[in-house]
């Protein structure tokens, strides 16, 4: 079996879900399965140093041989909305001509980042004759009418439905990451029997629990071990809701001054995230870079509680993987989002607080309630730890994906 892959980031880049890929790419590397990745030049929280050497390197093996990484030369990918949207064209033609020239390939393997990938993989399942997996990990035009970017029966929103319509026509196989995706593209018409339901996991040995005084953080930041914190890590972009957030912190400043806001991570927004906290005096919110994959536990175990936060309308058939990472790393999850299966395993698994998306009294009271009761605020943290040995484990959502190649063997 030899896979074709056509992501448009990849390593050294560093994202909230770069961890899944490699995980997969593992795991698809010891069932002996093939893979040729065709992918552009480094862009996302890389230096032009970095850029330059990765430049150079045209042709790599990886993963104990069994994948072959081509690389081709594009742009830095800017804030602007437009600019990136170019380079997802760009992108998406180059790796069109690759996959058309890529010789032997007995499957082609995409996720939905950017939504055009399904057009592509449609298009060359059609012209190569191969099955296609989509890998199904934000739902298009839907998440752009939940940031505002789209209007529901407008003119965009009308292409991305059509784009979507190919997409999983043209698909095997779509894996989901929740029963409500599931739920929401059988609503459209796609097959029950075409989906597969596969949560986003966590390497439960890679994150877990780090000691306060053993987070090498702390120092490298001078953060203050003695202060309570709300760590939020991943993209800071348009539909996180990073104004309310900033606006619940600036009333705690006065009010709770022990309480200490962290950001980890990069994005369209964090720019302005920035100039906020300015304008805006804000002395309660750091904001950190991406940290290396190997310090995912120190990320993660440097709150005392997890956010999982975004705007009305953009979470509602999303459950997103750092959920899994806060819980592996015995913290409780602090979630404001739509009222979807996250709510569920929060309240059934007591495993952090609930509140509805753009509800910043309930957010900000959430925050009082798990400061004022450490106790209680640990044992929803162990909870969580529980909830993911038990159902969330690399093992577990690595061999899922497998199952579904496999199943495309026999044919």
């Amino acid at each position: 079996m030899k896979i074709l892959l056509l992501p448009p980031y990849f390593k050294p880049e560093q994202m909230a879900s770069s961890h899944l890929n490699d995980h997969r790419y593992c795991a698809f590397s010891q069932m002996g399965y093939k893979m040729l990745l065709y992918t552009p030049t480094p862009t996302r929280g890389v230096s032009d140093e970095m850029r330059a050497e990765y430049s150079a390197r045209k042709h790599e093996v990886m993963y104990n041989g069994m994948m072959e990484v081509y690389r081709f030369s594009m742009f830095r990918e800017g804030s602007n909305p437009i600019q990136r949207a170019l380079r997802y064209v760009f992108c998406w033609c180059a790796q069109f001509w690759k996959g058309l020239r890529a010789k032997d390939i007995d499957l082609i393997y995409l996720a939905s980042t950017p939504p055009i990938q399904g057009v592509l993989g449609g298009l060359l399942k059609k012209i190569k004759k191969v099955p296609f997996v989509y890998n199904l990990q934000d739902i298009f035009p839907d998440s752009l009418a939940g940031t505002g970017l789209a209007k529901k029966g407008g003119l965009l929103w009308k292409i991305g439905r059509v784009i979507e319509n190919f997409t999983y026509r043209n698909a095997d196989k779509i894996i989901v990451i929740s029963e409500d995706f599931k739920r929401n593209i059988m609503a459209k018409g796609v097959p029950e029997e075409k989906i597969v339901v596969v949560y986003n996991w966590v390497d439960e040995e890679a994150v877990k629990h780090v000691p306060r005084e053993e987070n090498k953080l702390f120092d490298m930041y001078g953060l203050d071990r003695k202060k309570f914190y709300i760590t939020y890590s991943g993209n800071i972009g348009l539909t996180q809701n990073m104004d309310m957030l900033l606006e619940v912190a600036k009333e705690l400043e006065t009010e709770e001054p022990d309480i200490q806001f962290v950001l980890i991570g990069e994005g369209a927004y964090k720019k302005r995230v920035q100039e906020i906290i300015a304008e805006k005096n804000i002395g309660n919110v750091a904001l950190l870079p991406f940290q290396p994959y190997e310090d995912i536990s120190h990320v993660f175990s440097l709150g005392d509680a997890g956010l999982v936060i975004s705007k009305p309308g953009v979470g509602e058939n999303s459950v997103p993987s750092k959920t899994w990472s806060i819980l592996s790393a015995s913290r409780p999850v602090l979630a404001n989002f739509d009222e979807n299966e996250l709510k569920s395993i929060v309240a059934e698994n007591q495993c952090g607080i609930f509140t509805k998306a753009g509800d910043k009294e309930a957010f900000k009271q959430a925050i009082l309630d798990l400061y004022h009761d450490r106790e209680h605020c640990e044992q929803l943290g162990r909870n969580g730890r529980e909830f993911i040995l038990k159902n969330l484990t690399r093992a577990v959502g690595t061999q899922k994906y497998v199952d579904v190649i496999k199943s495309f063997e026999k044919r």
